[in-house]
């Protein structure tokens, strides 16, 4: 089992200075990071040994488990496929959100967690099999589906499935005239906008474009490239819990 050190990390555009929704100055964001500055980011391989790969996440309060299970061979009921097949669940706690007792499987989520690593996964080298990816939020505290797919992603990788590349996600808010990336509870419950990539970073290629509310196309584009940039960065940490895995089995 082998962890990283919390690292955070910032895209290359010019920090914003800290300020309000509609740029007062004496606005800060709840954890006190600016604007442009994602959270704390952890991640540990072998979270969960019956699992084939599994993979412990924590960015700030959001913490993540992903187990994977595969591949192994599909039912016979299903048609037969020269590819493998990917099935993946997303599901809460129920001590995971403010409100207790809230816990539960998220379809929602769940859809959006196989559109991103499906094209991630080499599924040709694995035929008439099924891989098995499933996701618990132990805490919410923002941005959770970005930090399930990585999560997602460095799990995949520890159970030895074979990818393209691997898939990391950010998110940005709109708030007033604001891009805040990797936002928390807080700062979700009140912005204007929300704007998501997954991506495979060495590929520069995009999985997982998702955004909500109003947004101009200036702010559409500089939202983007804040979460690209952002996006290789991170992919360099998941890489960084990998490689000390790989040492430590090693030892």
């Amino acid at each position: 089992m082998a962890g990283t050190t919390p690292t955070t990390y910032s895209p290359l555009l010019k920090t914003q200075k800290k300020g309000s929704k509609n740029n007062d100055v004496d606005w800060v964001r709840p954890d006190g990071r600016d604007f442009h500055q994602c959270r704390l980011a952890f991640f540990r391989t072998g979270a969960v040994n019956a699992a084939a790969g599994s993979a412990y996440a924590e960015f700030g309060n959001t913490k993540v488990i992903v187990s994977v299970f595969g591949p192994r061979e599909s039912k016979k009921a299903m048609m037969y496929s020269d590819i493998g097949r990917l099935n993946c669940n997303v599901s809460y706690t129920t001590f995971a959100t403010p409100v207790r007792g809230q816990g539960s499987d998220n379809k929602e989520f769940s859809s959006m967690l196989h559109k991103a690593l499906e094209g991630a996964i080499i599924l040709e080298t694995i035929p008439k099999t099924t891989v098995d990816v499933f996701a618990l939020v132990l805490e919410s505290g923002g941005s959770d589906l970005p930090v399930v797919i990585s999560c997602a992603s460095v799990a995949l990788a520890d159970a030895g499935i074979m990818m393209y590349d691997l898939v990391t996600s950010v998110s940005v808010s709109c708030l007033g005239k604001n891009l805040i990336i990797d936002p928390v509870l807080e700062e979700e419950s009140s912005q204007d906008g929300n704007l998501m990539i997954t991506c495979m970073p060495t590929r520069y290629e995009v999985t997982q474009l998702t955004i909500t509310g109003e947004w101009s196309t200036p702010k559409v584009n500089e939202g983007m490239q804040l979460c690209l940039d952002a996006c290789s960065k991170l992919a360099k940490i998941m890489r960084t819990c990998l490689k000390e895995a790989a040492s430590a089995s090693d030892e």
